[in-house]
């Protein structure tokens, strides 16, 4: 956070304390931050998870006591009084099933949790029409649509009258106001809610066979859905009455933390894969249903895809190097600065976005005489990656043109982030905090009366600006191009969205 913004005195409708709770596959965190963006305390418990070939399972009951846990901590040395509001963000797609009470009868179904393949068939015949008019034209097993219907299939606990059907961060703020609240559209999304009319597509929902009673009623994120209650404040530190706000999934929190809110801006996340989440005043559709939109606060959309390729290759492939061996391998690989070039599929599953192809795997183009020159392959490749996404963007007619960010793991190594710009052939941002807890707390801010980028503006960091060599990127368009090329000729990457990708080349 900047130090230099924190000793501004914020709007009287910023001032005050703001919590981000942040659900995250590893661990439950809360930060405090105030209106001028300063973080004043931070705490985290681990969550544990248990994996079953396709199946990915946790605890909820785990969920809230290591996020109360959290908030004890990260509140004990703060003035409790000052605590004006909180948002919850969680993993998209992951649900349970609850009793009318919300208490859990089922454990948590993971985000990516693929149990639920049969399922997802029947789900896509019978709201296929549905999918498509929202843009992402098929939900896949991990969906939480599909797990639902798998619930249904095999859970006893499901034909019980007055089952709710919860998302992650449903149960959360259950127990914060002691009484179930709406869930956010963010994610209801992968529940199937139709985004575009806000309600859920009840045909498709007869059919599945979902009680209409099992499914929460909805608000869009940033609304105000209730209070903390006493037996809450109790347990998590927070004081009684502080405002909940309807958060959003851990993607969209990171997005809102690295302030990339405008229309056309990007945040590119590049941790295990690369994520890729933008702002747009207009529903993207796309008709391979690689790219889907969640709704943001307000009028805004957020277009984005998630990659199966990342900096998971980086951890596969030298798994020996600790932090030190990882910086030598860059030093060295930047003064040899090679022109090959390895497709970074982390997945086993083949390639998810820009392009979906099941059959994909990874590949390299050039020589690589030494380990250097083999790392930087990679690092070139995800450079190479990341500009194919943003092509394939642009060719749904999404806005890719505003300021782009970069943030996770891979944004440490600060070569790495050079090299993506010159590749990219743009600035680009690191910005100072960019984490979805944080993001969590701008959005909270909202219900003190800012609008989401007036809080943000106040609240998060520019950061460090890098600008391109234009002789740099200039040297490797020529990789960029081999590299789509052979994608397409191994059947991949469709001729029509590699022609865009030269098109926009020689611009």
């Amino acid at each position: 956070m900047s130090e230099t913004r924190s000793a501004d005195r914020p709007p009287d409708r910023l001032d005050g304390i703001w919590l981000g709770l942040d659900l995250g596959t590893q661990s439950a965190r809360c930060v405090a931050v105030d209106g001028t963006g300063r973080l004043l305390a931070a705490a985290s418990r681990p969550l544990t998870s248990h994996r079953d070939g396709l199946r990915h399972e946790q605890d909820p009951e785990q969920w809230w006591s290591a996020l109360a846990a959290a908030c004890r901590e990260a509140l004990a040395g703060l003035d409790a009084r000052r605590v004006r509001g909180l948002a919850v963000d969680g993993t998209s797609g992951t649900i349970l099933l609850a009793d009318a009470t919300g208490r859990p009868l089922t454990p948590g179904l993971m985000y990516d949790d693929g149990r639920a393949a049969d399922q997802a068939v029947t789900v896509n015949e019978a709201g296929g029409e549905v999918w498509r008019e929202l843009g992402y034209r098929s939900m896949q097993p991990s969906w939480a649509l599909p797990k639902l219907h798998w619930l249904l299939d095999h859970e006893p606990a499901a034909s019980a009258a007055g089952v709710r059907l919860l998302h992650q961060v449903d149960l959360i703020t259950w127990r914060l106001a002691g009484h179930q609240v709406a869930a956010d559209a963010s994610h209801a999304l992968k529940t199937g809610y139709h985004l575009v009319e806000e309600r859920w597509p009840r045909q498709v929902m007869a059919e599945l066979g979902v009680p209409e009673g099992m499914l929460p009623h909805v608000v869009r994120p940033g609304g105000v859905l209730g209070t903390v209650c006493a037996a809450a404040a109790e347990a998590t530190g927070i004081p009684e009455g502080t405002t909940l706000v309807a958060g959003m999934t851990d993607g969209c929190a990171a997005q809102i933390g690295a302030g990339a809110l405008e229309p056309g801006a990007w945040n590119s996340v590049l941790g295990t894969t690369l994520v890729l989440k933008g702002t747009s005043t207009h529903l993207v559709r796309d008709p391979e249903g690689v790219v889907y939109c969640h709704r943001g606060p307000g009028d805004t959309w957020l277009p984005g895809g998630a990659s199966s390729s990342g900096a998971g290759v980086i951890s596969r492939h030298f798994h020996g190097e600790d932090g030190d061996g990882l910086a030598a391998l860059t030093k060295e690989a930047a003064a040899l600065d090679p022109d090959a070039v390895a497709y970074p599929l982390v997945s086993a599953g083949g390639e998810r976005f820009p392009f979906r192809a099941p059959e994909a795997e990874p590949f390299l183009l050039g020589e690589v005489p030494s380990r250097a020159a083999e790392f930087h392959a990679y690092l070139l490749g995800v450079a190479c990656l990341e500009r194919l996404c943003l092509d394939y963007l642009d060719h749904l007619g999404a806005p890719v043109d505003g300021p782009l960010t970069l943030t996770g793991g891979g944004a440490r190594n600060r070569y790495w982030c050079r090299l993506r710009a010159e590749v990219l052939g743009r600035p680009v941002r690191l910005p100072e905090q960019a984490e979805g807890a944080v993001g969590m707390a701008v959005l909270a801010a909202t219900s003190g009366g800012a609008s989401l980028q007036e809080a943000a503006a106040a609240m998060v960091g520019a950061g460090e600006e890098i600008r391109p060599s234009p002789a740099r990127t200039a040297r490797y368009l020529p990789v960029y191009l081999r590299f789509t090329d052979e994608l397409t000729r191994r059947g991949w990457l469709s001729r029509a969205v590699a022609d865009h990708a030269r098109r926009r080349a020689a611009q």
